[in-house]
């Protein structure tokens, strides 16, 4: 044994005092890692890595509660289980949060230059990488230290430069000028799915474009009406444009516009891009701002102007506003504008405006030079492999559909973030010649060349994760050969786009096979109104707040049970305050079995030919409950698994078979009072197997109070399937007493007489079988019962006065004098009487009201009917009671 037993349990659970140390304590031992046995099956996770960017919150808690109560249950079970740490670098989220921190100084990026700035973020990563595993150990996760990653390890960057070079040389990257949505705070471009979209207030601005040819007028106008929500991007148009089937404008098309505010002529011409029943009819085209624009300006060759700088104030090519931040000089445009005779109209609007996920500034479409992975023949890929054996299992399935609709619908992925954290783009530029080099090492030459200052998208690494940590590209490392693909994948549905299908794509091409077999998404954590955590509505809740209060093991109890899987939860402190009292039950029972266990070395069921009604149903109700546990926690419907054990656990163990086992132990019967310890020993012993996946810290320390065999629960056999333990019989059996007894205190609780106090009990049934079986308990219902005298049989009469309750094949009496003094009772029931009287004369009198039933919503006058006739019922029986009580009486 590697801690003493002891009965010296406080009264009350103490989280803090529980989990002192314990973490440590399993690291020392060395549980977490793999068990290095050939023969067990290996089963392999690796973490979601969080971001570097600051504290993990309630997200992050349940998603590796999750996947610890996983990789904890397949080690108990003997499986060779690897959990492998990690966290990422964060490309853009991490530079924005250090840029910030640099701004609140008074300096940025560039007054440090690249390499210090690069340092400055390296030291925040240490500062959060330091945080985030000191949250890990306060949660419980039995990770892997030994095989920690950080998607900037030399190890992932020599992965990152090998898939981007191979890539490229298969023609799956390529570099070119696009519209690329830009960020203008960050300075990046970001991807799609880097964009937010939310509804701002604007405007539609009705502007004069006049004709080149002074004499020439259209409707009777020299100009033509063009509407825009960004006239700022004015001095970048082309061109306008209509539809070439439209009718109302064919003989505009070759004719030319003076562009407002430039002075500059662009023809009018016709593009099957423009939807006629929009607005007029014609738009500006600026195909340096706008990703259709762009593709109408190359069918027809026109220039590309961009009016903008990377910080989105405006260039040299916007004339006169130069200098001006983007708003500042749509203001200033429109008032030229105005002042010029050229606005017609400006109609307020609210539109659906992107926004960067990471700054929150608006987004910017920009013509830029970029890297770009080429989607479609990685997306075929990922979904043919989807038909096959080989697919990926998504739970719930429903997200399955999710990934097809997005790989079949996908865009080429801009990969390049012009960002100075993350991975460099491993692209060098001939200083005389341009020639681009593309190569897991640089130039032989380095002198002749200049890198690409670009680094690479973050997702482009985290996308390689399930197998670069592994020590991919080196297919021969122990760990990737033994561990990949891994098992199981935990991770919130949001990142599907963003991660999921790009890991899976990846893998495919790069190692060809899925990089999990299943991948478990869930939801998000809301508060209790259900709101989504933010710090603008400033309902973000810290785990290590909850742990501090309630314990870890309260926490993961909450968050295992919370919801099915694929749903959002909502936090609540109603909900903490229910699982501590959950751990409290388990705590004082466990201390009652421990300080009742004698000298026990270590438990032993006796021979089941000793075992009693109450040993049997015990064992048979654990056996369901590890089958139904092993069953759910097979499907990932921990909260199933949750309901089973709280049942069993609360109810069956703690309410009855605790307080059954009383009487044995108290007696006099020493060879009983042996038998019952074991069987409390063994069953508890199997309950904190059972739980220790989900509640590590509590049960290990309970574990090692008790009587038992091995250093710690982490690496304990799991319970699994006695078939011999099945007995149907003794389920029915104990259900019938069970349920006698309930009946017994519901009476009590009925007529408001105590439990302890002794009464008549008579049992009507003409079932043998369960006559047998009241007859042969009757310990049980003496004790629980507290029956005066008992009748159990087919002849038994019911008394003229009592309270009755139905069971299953029999009928429960109990005289109503031998709970009641009679005349307090017709006290009681004259003053209930002279209530329920009055209620029906109200209703009758509201019901008798022509005006109300006429008036009054239907739903209302029939709920007043409902009412009427359910006192009058009620006032009925009482009636007739009286008038038994008082003949009795």
């Amino acid at each position: 044994m590697s801690e003493e037993p002891t009965t010296d349990m406080p009264t009350k659970y103490d989280p803090t005092a529980v989990e002192a140390g314990r973490y440590q304590t399993w690291l020392d031992q060395d549980l977490f890692k793999p068990s290095g046995d050939k023969k067990a099956k290996p089963y392999s996770i690796v973490i979601p890595p969080p971001n570097v960017t600051g504290k993990l919150h309630l997200g992050h808690a349940w998603d590796t509660t999750l996947q610890d109560i996983i990789i904890r249950q397949k080690r108990m079970q003997g499986f060779d289980t690897l959990w492998l740490p990690g966290m990422d670098h964060a490309g853009i989220a991490t530079q924005a949060k250090v840029e910030a921190k640099l701004r609140e100084q008074g300096i940025s990026r560039y007054d440090l230059g690249r390499e210090k700035f690069i340092q400055q973020v390296w030291d925040w990563k240490d500062e959060y990488a330091s945080i985030i595993k000191q949250q890990w150990a306060k949660m419980g996760l039995s990770l892997d230290y030994s095989r920690e990653r950080f998607t900037m390890d030399d190890g992932l960057s020599d992965a990152v430069k090998k898939v981007f070079v191979d890539l490229y040389n298969k023609g799956l990257i390529y570099r070119g000028e696009y519209i690329i949505n830009w960020d203008p705070q960050a300075r990046t471009a970001l991807s799609d799915i880097e964009v937010i979209h939310k509804d701002d207030k604007g405007a539609f601005y009705r502007v004069k474009y006049p004709f080149a040819d002074k004499d020439y007028t259209f409707n009777g106008k020299h100009y033509i009406e063009i509407a825009t929500t960004r006239p700022e991007t004015m001095m970048g148009d082309t061109a306008v444009a209509v539809n070439p089937s439209d009718d109302r404008y064919k003989e505009l098309v070759g004719k030319k516009v003076i562009l407002p505010l430039a002075e500059r002529e662009i023809p009018i011409i016709a593009d099957a891009y423009v939807d006629p029943e929009f607005g007029t009819g014609m738009v500006k085209i600026t195909p340096a701002h706008d990703p259709n624009d762009f593709k109408v300006g190359n069918r027809h060759d026109l220039k590309r102007i961009n009016t903008m700088n990377d910080d989105a104030s405006m260039n040299a090519n916007a004339g006169k506003y130069e200098g001006m931040d983007r708003f500042e000089a749509r203001k200033a445009m429109v008032k030229d504008l105005e002042d010029q005779d050229l606005m017609i109209k400006i109609d307020p609007i609210v539109h659906s405006v992107g926004h960067s996920e990471r700054t929150g500034v608006q987004v910017e479409a920009r013509l830029s030079t970029q890297w770009f992975v080429k989607m479609k023949p990685l997306a075929e890929q990922a979904l043919k492999n989807q038909k096959t054996d080989n697919k990926v299992e998504f739970v719930p399935d429903r997200f399955e559909d999710t990934f097809n609709q997005w790989m079949e619908n996908v865009h080429d992925w801009v990969i390049s973030r012009q960002l100075w954290w993350g991975h460099r783009i491993p692209a060098w530029y001939n200083k005389t010649t341009g020639e681009t080099y593309v190569g897991v090492d640089g130039p032989k030459d380095p002198e002749n060349w200049e890198q690409d200052p670009d680094v690479l998208d973050t997702w482009f690494s985290s996308a390689l994760w399930p197998f670069s940590t592994m020590g991919w590209p080196n297919t021969d490392a122990e760990d990737f050969k033994r561990y990949f693909p891994t098992d199981t994948l935990v991770t919130g549905y949001d990142i599907i786009f963003f991660w999921v299908s790009r890991m899976m794509f990846q893998s495919l091409e790069f190692t060809g096979k899925r990089p999990f077999k299943h991948v478990l998404l869930h939801g998000l954590i809301r508060d209790e109104q259900g709101r989504k955590m933010s710090k603008s509505l400033g309902n973000g809740i810290d785990p290590m707040d909850v742990i501090e209060k309630y314990g870890a093991d309260a926490l993961r109890w909450f968050l295992s049970n919370g919801s099915t899987a694929g749903q959002d939860v909502r936090f609540s402190y109603t909900k903490m305050d229910a699982a501590w009292n959950f751990i409290n039950k388990i705590w004082n029972a466990s201390r009652y079995v421990i300080m009742n266990l004698g000298t026990m070395d270590k438990p032993e069921l006796p021979a089941a030919s000793d075992w009693t009604l109450a040993d049997k149903w015990i064992l048979s109700r654990l056996n369901a409950t590890v089958k139904q546990v092993t069953t759910t926690f097979d499907k990932f419907d921990f909260g199933e698994a949750g309901r089973a054990l709280y049942n069993f656990i609360w109810n069956d163990f703690c309410d009855w078979y605790i307080e059954m086992s009383k009487e044995v132990l108290t007696g006099d019967d020493a060879q009983a009072k042996a038998n019952t310890q074991n069987v409390l020993a063994y069953v508890l012993d199997q309950i904190l197997r059972l739980l220790h996946p989900i509640m590590p810290f509590v049960t290990e320390k309970i574990w090692l109070s008790m009587p038992h065999v091995g250093e710690s629960l982490v690496v304990a056999a799991y319970p699994v399937d006695h078939p011999e333990f099945d007995d149907e019989t003794a389920e029915s059996d104990m259900a019938s007493l069970i349920e006698l007894i309930t009946a017994v205190r519901s009476i009590r609780a009925e007529a408001n007489a105590k439990m302890s106090s002794a009464v008549d009990l008579l049992i009507k049934t003409d079932n043998t079988r369960l006559q047998a079986v009241f007859k042969a308990n009757e310990d049980y219902i003496q004790r629980f019962a507290h029956p005066k005298t008992l009748s159990i049989g087919a002849d038994v009469v019911a008394p003229k006065l009592a309270m009755t309750q139905v069971i299953s094949d029999a009928e429960v009496y109990i005289p109503l004098a031998e709970l009641v003094d009679l005349d307090e009772e017709v006290k009681k029931l004259e003053k209930e009487q002279a209530k329920f009287e009055s209620e029906v004369a109200r209703a009758t009198k509201k019901l008798g009201n022509e005006r109300f039933v006429a008036n009054a919503p239907e739903d209302v006058v029939n709920s007043e009917k409902e009412k009427l006739a359910d006192n009058q019922t009620k006032l009925a029986a009482l009636k007739q009671r009286l008038v038994d009580i008082k003949a009795e009486a």
